[in-house]
């Protein structure tokens, strides 16, 4: 997919938002920059642009600029350089890029970051997210976001390896090809390692030839992960195997939601545990430090840290009280089509409420970082997804310049969007700098809970009218929910200027916060609207985003419509669907897998599905009630249409993966508050499905030629409200709550 071209500068255009100043300040950011590589070669290896580097042994090195959390980045995006170099997969290797603009994710951050507002002004935001060098790992952009310019790269160093080789052999370089890791015109073959050094600084063609169809392509083929293996033996290093001389442990408790300051700590008690070395404190948090972790978080017990929270009270009857009340206040209008008052006016209206609560992300990894404060520079080893972030996080923490800091990402051990945040950065800093010695701090599970930013609860009031036909001529959707995108904005680009002031001239509704909820089906008229509300808890991005709840509330309602009208709910959905054969066909094959039988009285049968970032997914769902009023999933059964796909096994790990994780989102994963304070404080009390309670799944890849799409967060969506409408066919009554609890409504 070629970048969207920067919009016309002219006058007009920057007289726009705040005045003349402002749109000198968004043409800035719209001029055109280029970016130098900083990718650093090994004894040996030759540097082939920012993406790769090959070794005078043949081994090819891909620089991947987005985490590796599972998903698979660490393996797909070298697949396709690899691809379209001809390199033997053998020989791949991959590491993390170094910060660079060039490797910025501006699609990540309009999926992220974006608000409805000015074309200009969203064009500059885009434009700022290149030049501030926003590397940012989320929203299923990977693929979507790198494919072009990693083919580019690897077909760059293709020309300049089959120039090389035709230079020796004194025939056109056009007759050249590569395959498995060699240059080949004829019988002639030459290894990569015995050209790389001499096709460096060669001139390329314009434009760049990329490999056409047919041969033994790597892209398509369900290649083995290239961090498998470490994984599975135990070799690869996360954050908290780094192991740095003279280094100490530091576990962290932090003070309750809200304005929370800590007031007293039992320091002499602390020095008696064995290991301690050392107490630091700070106006929201106390840490201590030992020669082990276990007895730094030991200390932390001793310590007996009390807290002044002069902030509100927030507990989940005031988390409720507040959504109702923003539900019943001014909402902002974030989407709409057609003349909805006219639609309802005077006519019967279906409606129905609906409930989300608090989510935690609860990964196997916890938050940590370890860092080392030398001379004036600041070294950070942690899990990050926006590593330009955690740097300025850090830097400003301790006060030092960005450049003063050097952030390695390493491997993370899940995160579902976690790994955003910049706080477990920042205080690492602040603990380096003071004890002057390499410090690595690692948050307790307990902490971990205490402290997530988690998914926003939510609220929704929906209403439509239906046909003489069944048809759905008006919907609305009134959606109360924190002002999760604004929030996140505003803190992990808290140090960002320009981001500040676009977020200034665009005084808008969160369009994050009921993301997902424009209807995709086919209705004449429709309005989404945000009522924003103070919850009193932080919130945060979360595996999927609002798609999780808002795709809950539709598909939910959706099948609540369809027994009104009297229509079988897959024929209710593919009549709305019109033009889109790719949606229907998900629909129809999964109904088909799944020997629907058309969520009929007892069948225990539900289907939904969803949109979502260019790719489309259907789920059929097998659920009953169990003992103890327990949710039971049997079966689930998806169908996918992705578009291409660089590794099939890969997307299918990751539909698995989420629909575990949204069926886990649908039984359980939520917690309550109680005097500021989450209330889960281990996995125990998650309510989280074990192995045991793992259903038959069945996953149907549809093969299709379309460009490729969002895949990581794909199967959470829908699976929440599969399962509920299949508790609806079972037991015969409605769940509007998640989690789904039997015996509430």
């Amino acid at each position: 997919m070629a970048s969207p071209a920067p919009p016309k500068i002219d006058r007009r255009t920057l007289l726009i938002g705040g005045g003349a100043g402002i749109g000198l300040v968004v043409a800035w950011g719209l001029w055109p920059r280029r970016y130098s590589g900083n990718l650093t070669a090994d004894k040996g290896e030759s540097v082939f642009g920012a993406w790769l580097k090959i070794g005078d042994d043949g081994h090819v090195t891909v620089a991947v600029p987005q985490a590796e959390h599972g998903q698979g980045v660490y393996t797909t995006l070298p697949q396709i350089i690899a691809d379209e170099l001809g390199a033997d997969w053998r020989t791949v290797a991959v590491e993390a890029a170094p910060f660079n603009p060039l490797y910025a994710n501006a699609l990540g951050a309009r999926e992220l970051f974006e608000q409805p507002g000015d074309g200009l002004v969203k064009a500059w935001r885009q434009a700022h997210a290149g030049r501030m060098g926003l590397m940012l790992t989320a929203g299923s952009t990977s693929i979507r976001a790198f494919e072009d310019p990693l083919r580019a790269a690897g077909a760059a160093a293709r020309v300049l390896l089959c120039q090389a080789a035709a230079k020796r052999w004194k025939v056109a370089w056009q007759a050249c090809t590569t395959a498995e890791g060699f240059v080949v015109h004829g019988k002639d073959r030459l290894r990569f390692a015995e050209l790389a050094a001499e096709a460096v600084g060669g001139t390329l063609p314009d434009p760049l030839p990329l490999r056409g169809d047919g041969g033994d392509r790597l892209s398509g083929q369900s290649l083995p992960r290239l961090d498998g293996p470490s994984k599975i033996d135990g070799s690869a290093n996360f954050a908290g195997d780094v192991r740095l001389p003279d280094m100490v442990y530091a576990s962290i408790r932090q003070g309750p939601v809200g304005d929370s300051t800590l007031v007293r700590v039992d320091r002499t008690a602390a020095e008696r545990v064995r290991g301690v070395l050392q107490v630091v404190t700070n106006d929201r948090w106390v840490a201590a430090i030992a020669n082990n972790w276990w007895a730094a978080n030991t200390a932390l017990d001793a310590l007996a840290p009390r807290f002044e929270t002069k902030s509100r009270v927030v507990n989940t009857a005031s988390i409720t009280a507040a959504l109702k009340a923003a539900l019943d206040g001014p909402g902002a209008r974030i989407a709409r089509q057609g003349d909805l008052s006219a639609v309802f006016k005077g006519a019967r209206v279906v409606t129905a409420d609906y409930h989300v609560g608090l989510a935690a992300h609860a990964a196997i990894e916890t938050m940590t970082a370890t860092a080392q404060y030398r001379d004036g520079r600041l070294e950070l080893w942690l899990p990050t997804q926006a590593p330009g972030l955690a740097r300025s996080a850090a830097a400003a923490a301790i006060g030092v310049s960005e450049d003063a800091v050097l952030v390695h990402p390493m491997l993370i051990g899940g995160s579902f969007g976690a790994n955003l945040e910049t706080q477990c950065a920042a205080q690492a800093a602040v603990l380096a700098h003071s004890l002057k010695r390499p410090v690595q701090l690692v948050w307790s599970r307990s902490e971990d809970l205490l402290h997530d930013r988690y998914r926003p609860p939510a609220m929704a009031r929906m209403a439509a009218r239906l046909g003489g036909n069944g048809q759905i001529l008006g919907w609305l959707a009134k959606i109360a929910a924190p002002a999760t995108g604004q929030d996140l904005a505003a803190r992990l680009l808290a140090h960002d200027t320009g981001f500040r002031t676009a977020q200034a001239v665009t005084p808008f509704g969160d369009g994050y916060a009921v993301a997902g909820a424009t209807p995709f089906y086919r209705i004449p008229a429709y309005a989404i609207d945000h009522h924003p509300a103070d919850i009193g808890v932080p919130t945060g991005h979360w595996r999927s985003g609002a798609h999780s709840y808002t795709t809950f509330f539709t598909e939910c309602f959706l099948d609540e419509l369809a027994h009104v009208a009297g229509t079988e709910p897959l024929s209710f959905r593919i009549g709305m669907l019109g033009g889109d054969a790719r949606l229907a066909r998900c629909l129809s094959t999964a109904a088909s897998l799944g020997g629907w039988e058309g969520g009929i009285a007892g069948s225990g049968q539900g289907i939904a599905c969803h949109s979502f970032r260019g790719s489309h997914i259907a789920v059929l769902v097998e659920a009953h009630v169990g003992e103890g009023q327990a949710v039971s999933v049997d079966r689930i059964v998806a169908a996918v249409d992705c578009g291409r796909q660089i590794n099939p096994d890969i997307v299918r790990q990751q539909i698995e993966g989420g629909l575990l994780f949204g069926m886990a989102a649908a039984t359980g994963s939520a917690t309550g508050f109680k005097a500021n304070l989450a209330q889960a404080r281990g996995f125990g009390d998650l309510g989280l499905p074990r192995l045991a309670d793992t259903p038959d799944i069945t996953v149907e890849l549809i093969s299709s030629e379309a460009e490729p799409g969002g895949v990581s967060e794909l199967a959470v969506p829908p699976v929440a409200p599969a399962i509920a409408n299949a508790l609806q066919a079972a037991t015969g009554y409605r769940l509007r709550r998640l989690p789904l609890t039997p015996g509430t409504v």
